[in-house]
């Protein structure tokens, strides 16, 4: 049994105009090659978090055709919120927990379990220069409240080893540490893993490697080639 990570699959079987070999060729067979690769690496016995903007989908019909694609693939799937979710509000997590019972589990609000790790997380947010501070701190102070939750229901439940799957980076860039960081910190997390952050230009927008004893991992797809990297 081994834990996976990965994020962006950024699916369009049902908006095939949004397909992200529109972008550059890096993106080239995206979709085949994210399949391929899965399915070499992860079986039926492992866990893989797939850390948001999992499709174009405006709404869950549209994003049918996608969630079917990630449910076939092998082992367990935990997904979490990304920004591109449209299908997902917060409100509706169980909803689609008990709608896809068996096939996937959304992180939201709660966690999962690996081993002896709580699974916690939540979208988190980060300054990227597109909205006022004032909006800016109005939703990373909304994330930092869920993220709480999803730590406190896992020490409620008495686990203490915790790794965290954001969908931003932890850091807005040229941080070293956020509020993200530290609640990391303070509830002694092994590893960070996020995604986000596409292309050259971004990859290096916030923390890899270790920071203050934690591991700080970036799981975009195209960062990683479109091949899940092993956690655990």
């Amino acid at each position: 049994m081994s834990l996976y990570a990965i994020g962006d699959f950024h699916l369009a079987f049902s908006r095939p105009e949004m397909t992200m070999e529109r972008l550059s060729k890096r993106w080239e067979n995206y979709v085949q090659r994210i399949d391929e690769n899965y399915r070499k690496l992860i079986g039926p016995e492992d866990t893989c978090v797939i850390t948001g903007d999992h499709s174009w989908g405006r709404n869950l019909n549209e994003c049918g055709p996608d969630l079917d694609f990630i449910a076939s693939l092998p082992g367990r799937k935990i997904l979490l919120r990304g920004n591109h979710d449209a299908f997902w509000p917060v409100k509706k997590t169980q909803a689609l927990n008990r709608m896809f019972e068996g096939r996937l589990e959304f992180l939201q609000n709660n966690f999962y379990t690996y081993e002896d790790y709580a699974l916690v997380g939540t979208k988190g947010y980060c300054y990227e220069g597109k909205d006022s501070i004032e909006h800016y701190i109005k939703i990373m102070q909304r994330e930092l409240e869920r993220l709480l939750i999803s730590f406190n229901a896992a020490k409620d439940a008495g686990y203490t080893k915790f790794i965290v799957f954001l969908h931003y980076p932890p850091t807005s860039m040229d941080e070293t540490e956020s509020p993200f960081t530290k609640m990391a910190e303070v509830f002694g997390a092994e590893q960070v893993i996020y995604s986000h952050s596409h292309g050259h230009l971004r990859y290096d927008d916030s923390i890899k490697g270790e920071f203050h004893g934690i591991t700080y991992r970036l799981v975009s797809s195209d960062y990683l080639q479109f091949q899940p990297v092993r956690i655990l």
